[in-house]
């Protein structure tokens, strides 16, 4: 990578990091990016809204290729910026503790790289709001049969593996998760007259109870059920509760196994509430697919980090977080790798974290192989 380009997008990730942005707020983030590339490459800007993407084509007439595509997630998350930071994050309880920053940084680099440069077929970097929820990647990859894109690719930067190593991994790679909340609506009452109310406290027991033997059900691959969050009634000690609900997030290496598992969850909360007469309330959120590398692209993958001089790690097990780049996968053909942001450094969405400038390098490089290769 040019020493003046590298230079700009580490100036470019500071300036990022300073205005950290939550998920579908990224109005800051998404104006500057479009303002950096317009003013600094040849790309031809799209604005989608909340996101937009550019484009840079062959200069002689149409290719007969189809376009290859590159995508970076723009959001922050809402964890509060605790270390001593030049370019600390400036908004209250908001900072990139998951690198986003940097991929849009080293996507950023590419537009720099390929600019004055002949390509043999058409370009397309997505900047896509709200990874963290799910939603961005959903709507986004509706742009994959809109331009006709054949391939697609993404990095994310992952602790505890070498820096700058390229981490793979065959097949899936990270799995499909929904967040699930339960809602039980009861009827409240004095406390001393418990019989007189509907108190939901059973039903919220009994449902959290269940989870475990519905997870040792044979299952294709890993599925977890985690519970974040549950609540009945309030401190008041006079009243009995008339309300309460249990929020966990299902995690499954197999959509299937997902699907099964919400089906189990939600038949058991219909049960608990005609047995107790409760009115009952189910909704989703941030749902993710799963996210399973194409195999071809993923040879693609380990061969420029190869002629790129780059160490190559086989991930063994699965990242267990979730990722939105599965709804591209589901339209195409493509590969999310990884690059290793050290092997002490701090893990990813902890208070601690920040993304390894030196990284930058190595992704602008990967993603501009892809495009030569």
């Amino acid at each position: 990578m040019k020493k003046e380009n590298l230079e700009a997008i580490i100036q470019l990730r500071h300036h990022l990091h300073g205005i950290a942005e939550l998920s579908g707020e990224e109005t800051h983030t998404k104006e500057c990016l479009m303002a950096y590339i317009r003013q600094r490459t040849d790309f031809r800007l799209f604005d989608r809204g909340k996101w937009f993407y550019c484009r840079k084509d062959p200069a002689h007439g149409e290719s007969s290729m189809s376009p290859i595509a590159f995508r970076a997630d723009m959001d922050a998350l809402p964890i509060p910026e605790t270390i001593s930071l030049p370019y600390a994050s400036r908004t209250p309880g908001v900072s990139h503790k998951c690198g986003h920053d940097g991929h849009c940084a080293a996507l950023a680099g590419l537009a720099l790289e390929l600019t004055g440069a002949q390509v043999s077929r058409p370009v397309v970097l997505i900047f896509q709001h709200a990874e963290e929820t799910g939603k961005g990647g959903q709507e986004c990859a509706e742009l994959i049969p809109a331009l006709g894109i054949s391939e697609i690719y993404a990095f994310h930067n992952l602790s505890g593996y070498p820096r700058g190593s390229i981490v793979v991994r065959d097949g899936l790679t990270q799995p499909a998760s929904k967040g699930l909340t339960v809602h039980f609506l009861g009827k409240p009452s004095h406390a001393s007259y418990p019989e007189e109310g509907i108190n939901p406290s059973n039903a919220v027991a009994d449902l959290e109870a269940s989870i475990r033997p519905l997870l040792a059900a044979p299952h294709k691959g890993m599925t977890l059920c985690t519970v974040v969050n549950m609540r009945v009634g309030t401190k008041d000690f006079g009243v009995s509760a008339g309300e309460g609900e249990i929020s966990m997030t299902l995690r499954a290496e197999h959509e299937s196994d997902l699907d099964f598992l919400e089906s189990a969850i939600r038949q058991k909360a219909a049960e608990l509430a005609e047995r107790d007469n409760l009115v009952l309330q189910i909704s989703v959120s941030d749902p993710f697919p799963e996210t399973r590398n194409d195999s071809g692209a993923l040879r693609k993958v380990i061969s420029c980090a190869e002629h790129l001089n780059l160490p190559v790690v086989h991930m063994s097990k699965l990242w267990r977080a979730s990722e939105d780049f599965g709804w591209y996968l589901h339209r195409c053909p493509g590969a999310i790798f990884y690059i290793g942001n050290g092997e002490d450094a701090v893990p990813l969405h902890c208070e601690g974290y920040d993304f390894h400038d030196d990284i930058l390098e190595t992704a602008a490089d990967m993603f501009k192989e892809l495009v030569l290769s």
